[in-house]
């Protein structure tokens, strides 16, 4: 194993904490204890990096496919010289990992480095995943939650507004009300439709305007029709009416009682 880090030049190693855990009967908890395992990604070129700091080199990694350290090209694929143009994941690069789990030879990082580079271009997709587990489980009170966090974060300009009509390219270009839709939460949807439409409040049961405003979710009048969720399109053209069409009964009545129109 290599000595050294090449963008870091630390040891090829990860210190990770261990919750200390008391005996039975002992009322006091042992300190937490420290541990070194190995951290090792080695490239086809053989230079030696840890997991995180190559892929903290994502962009770069995956737009040229070269090394960071000495420029060899990573893969049998030739990364495109025009900026439009991304290596695709016909491009694979297979290294060697030594970690706690062992050694994994052959492993493709591309798929991993080409997410990390997604990211890094769209900072917003970490939250609006996260709403969209929480928008499949049924997780309302992880929803607002996630909501109140972004709108009172002022180091970044992501907002639930932002959030809302948001479509994963990784996912056939699902929103938020997509998902609630294809995972038949009731009780999520009509939460989106409070928050990122411009329905009228008349149209909502009064049991679901009470919920919504006592927790503190307010609407904005100010949603151009482009961003309104009812009207946001998924990779395939569809809109969230034509899956509650496709879904069947009870959807299908949302549609008939003109929620999309």
């Amino acid at each position: 194993m290599a000595a050294v880090c090449k963008a870091c030049n630390e040891p090829l190693t990860l210190t990770i904490q261990q919750e200390g855990s008391a005996e039975e009967g002992q009322q006091q908890q042992q300190e937490p204890t420290t541990t070194t395992v190995p951290d090792d990604l080695e490239l086809p070129c053989s230079c030696h990096f840890h997991w995180q700091c190559l892929h903290d080199q994502a962009p770069a990694v995956t737009s040229t496919l070269k090394c960071p350290s000495c420029s060899t090209h990573l893969s049998g694929t030739t990364a495109s010289s025009s900026s439009s143009e991304e290596p695709t994941s016909a491009s694979p690069i297979l290294a060697t990992y030594t970690s706690e789990g062992g050694v994994e030879s052959g492993l493709d990082i591309f798929p991993s480095l080409s997410e990390e580079a997604f990211i890094f271009a769209h900072p917003e997709a970490l939250p609006a995943r996260a709403l969209h587990t929480m928008v499949a489980m049924g997780d309302v009170a992880s929803m607002v939650e996630l909501m109140d966090t972004v709108d009172a974060d002022t180091v970044t300009d992501i907002t639930t507004a932002k959030l809302l009509p948001w479509t994963d390219p990784q996912a056939g270009g699902q929103s938020a009300l997509h998902v609630a839709i294809e995972c038949q939460q009731a009780s999520v949807f009509w939460l989106l439709l409070w928050v990122g439409s411009t329905l009228p409040a008349s149209v909502f049961f009064p049991g679901a305007a009470q919920a919504a405003e006592g927790m503190g979710l307010r609407r904005r009048d100010d949603i151009p029709r482009d961003v309104d969720v009812r009207y946001v399109k998924d990779a395939q053209g569809r809109l969230p009416a034509d899956l509650c069409r496709e879904a069947g009964l009870p959807w299908s009545r949302y549609v008939e009682g003109g929620l999309f129109k």
